[in-house]
């Protein structure tokens, strides 16, 4: 009898190809290549924040606005994306309330990604914040086009039976988009994902189907890759992955089509 199986992807770094730029509010420089959610490992006590607003949104307004007064003003709701800590939105929310971050920082940021990534998928901007001192260390932007052969990799899956689902910390803005274009219905993406959520939903799958595989490829995915029946971290992005990363998973692939051949050997 067929095992039924399902396979979870991370979306940034996974399916996506993610260019990602950083501007360091102590020092005002910007940084190219980072991993946002190393950024926020490096230090206990800090979060990620995803502003849920479109780039075109935030070009309309005075770059000298403070950042809390255009979240207030235009009613932006905001979430955490991934923490190094338990981590409230609340708490979140007042950090940002007493920066005096502008919304030109975050237009450097989406400014620089923009022209870096002329075919890019979507763009997204994010405040990293830590409590330790209340401030605001990072601000940044993400943009993501798709893996070359993601599309394909999951149109096999499906055709071999394989139920597939997204399980992201990024917006349902868009993880729709993604799921759109990949085919897979909203019922199975899950937005605003946290490490823990990741790992809760991995389980959860688990009391349906015979064997329940996790792809990712950040710090944020590492519980659920342990929790998962295989856990297989992808190095397809390119950059430096921890070791600890790499430790917590059954199996590390170059190439998001090497998943098709764990799954038909299971």
């Amino acid at each position: 009898m067929q095992k039924s199986i399902a396979v979870v992807f991370d979306s940034a770094g996974t399916l996506l190809h993610m260019y990602r730029v950083a501007k360091d509010m102590s020092s005002g420089d910007l940084l190219t290549g980072v991993e946002s959610t190393d950024l926020v490992a490096r230090r206990k006590g800090r979060a990620l924040i995803v502003l849920h607003t479109e780039p075109s949104v935030i070009l309309a307004v005075d770059r000298n606005m403070r950042v809390i007064d255009f979240i207030d003003g235009h009613d932006i709701a905001i979430d955490i994306s991934c923490a190094s800590v338990p981590f409230s939105v609340e708490e979140a929310y007042d950090i940002i309330k007493d920066s005096d971050i502008r919304v030109d920082d975050i237009l450097q940021v989406v400014g620089v990604v923009r022209k870096h990534c002329p075919e890019i998928f979507y763009v997204a901007a994010g405040i990293i914040v830590d409590r330790n001192d209340h401030s605001v260390p990072y601000v940044l932007s993400t943009g993501g086009r798709l893996f070359h052969d993601s599309k394909e990799t999951v149109d096999r899956l499906k055709g071999l039976g394989v139920s597939v689902f997204i399980a992201s910390g990024d917006s349902r803005r868009n993880l729709k988009q993604l799921a759109e274009c990949m085919g897979i219905s909203m019922e199975r993406v899950y937005d605003i994902a946290t490490t823990r959520e990741k790992a809760r939903i991995i389980l959860e799958l688990k009391d349906t189907y015979d064997k329940v595989l996790m792809v990712g490829d950040g710090m944020n995915d590492i519980l659920a890759l342990r929790a998962a029946d295989v856990g297989i971290v992808t190095l397809q992005q390119g950059d430096h992955r921890p070791e600890k990363l790499e430790m917590s998973a059954d199996v590390v692939i170059r190439d998001i089509r090497e998943v098709l051949g764990i799954v038909e050997s299971l």
